[in-house]
């Protein structure tokens, strides 16, 4: 597709030699730009959106157009719910949304490792907070069929307190108001995200005991899920399960950044210290070996949905493979262009059709 190719050998050559950070905040602004409007909505639907036969899917009681959804950490403020469905998107996921807006971490908060496939996160839930995420909700038209899902993550600040309480007080507080607001289709507890000042904590089982029970006393009709970390042992990820399994968390979406700077293909081309988490290519076969055994140890108990690593369209049918029920993606729009969604899709209708004849 010429688009494809005019992003690959045009604009990727001119962006990436720019800030990242100011690429980002780039597209999100003319995104949300291009989106207000009908006509241009059409152009980019005309280039990108997929046409081809119905590949629509019922998760959780909740319908998506395509089983493609762009992840969380790439619009959190919700500013693209517009124009994604125009790109091919079936939905998204907003966030991570916090308590109280959060600054993020210094610059750079993106660092791109072309040569490993890989960008190093660094944001720091960097976002406005829940309060004019949900305002900005309720005046932005929605598109039919096109799912938006709400990812909630703990205040990030210098000042936030490591205090257990506080951090479920914060998750709660944001959990409340998204419900109370009937904001979203569905919500994930981002547990994991590698970035805080106060660390991983809900990634501890005795933690995570201690947080899920006290959502659970919000009255909730949409499906909640947890965003999973990969850096753990799977014996903890195990453990993490199980809890989820006992306090009625519907789905998992698996994974979240690698932390591991070794599992690059050139861990020279990074910081000799850790700032940040990978995304991309490091985070592939990971994702999909927990998918793989979660999928294997409790059936159909969970919704997955599988992130990390979509670089190309037989990556998402290996996340499928595995056992996902849906797939995210970021890193594999930036490397390869929007194309990449509608890719995938077409794809995953040739496998649908081969399975059916």
């Amino acid at each position: 597709m010429i688009m494809d190719f005019l992003y690959r050998h045009v604009v990727k050559p001119v962006i990436f030699l720019r800030n990242p950070d100011s690429v980002h905040e780039l597209f999100v602004d003319a995104g949300e730009f291009f989106g207000r409007f009908a006509l241009t909505r059409r152009i980019f639907a005309l280039f990108y959106d997929y046409r081809g036969p119905d590949i629509g899917k019922t998760v959780d009681g909740i319908r998506y157009r395509t089983p493609v959804l762009l992840s969380a950490g790439f619009d959190t403020d919700g500013r693209l719910t517009r124009i994604l469905p125009e790109l091919g998107f079936g939905g998204e996921e907003i966030g991570s949304t916090t308590a109280n807006r959060c600054e993020g971490n210094p610059k750079p908060r993106l660092t791109r490792l072309p040569r490993n496939k890989s960008i190093i996160v660094y944001k720091g839930l960097r976002n406005d907070g829940v309060d004019v995420l949900i305002k900005k909700l309720k005046r932005t038209p929605r598109t039919p069929n096109f799912v938006i899902g709400v990812s909630i993550a703990r205040t990030n600040e210098p000042a936030a307190s490591t205090d257990l309480e506080a951090g479920i007080r914060d998750y709660v507080a944001s959990f409340e108001k998204l419900v109370a607001a009937s904001a979203g289709d569905y919500y994930t507890i981002n547990i994991s995200c590698p970035n805080s000042f106060t660390g991983e904590t809900f990634t501890e089982p005795a933690a995570l005991a201690e947080l899920l029970p006290r959502l659970r006393q919000v009255p909730c009709k949409k499906p909640v899920y947890l965003k999973m970390p990969i850096s753990v042992p799977w014996e903890q990820f195990a453990a993490l399960l199980d809890i989820a399994d006992t306090n009625g968390i519907q789905g998992v979406i698996i994974g979240n950044l690698n932390k591991d700077y070794q599992s690059l293909d050139h861990p020279e081309d990074a910081p000799k210290e850790y700032r940040g988490g990978l995304s991309g290519k490091p985070t592939f076969q990971r994702s999909n070996e927990f998918i793989r055994k979660t999928r294997e140890k409790y059936g159909s108990r969970f919704t997955i949905i599988g992130t990390g690593g979509i670089l190309t369209p037989e990556d998402a049918m290996e996340k499928f493979a595995a056992g996902a029920d849906l797939v995210q993606l970021i890193t594999g729009m930036i490397f390869e262009g929007p194309g990449l969604v509608r890719r995938i899709a077409e794809r995953y209708a040739q496998e649908r059709a081969t399975i059916a004849s």
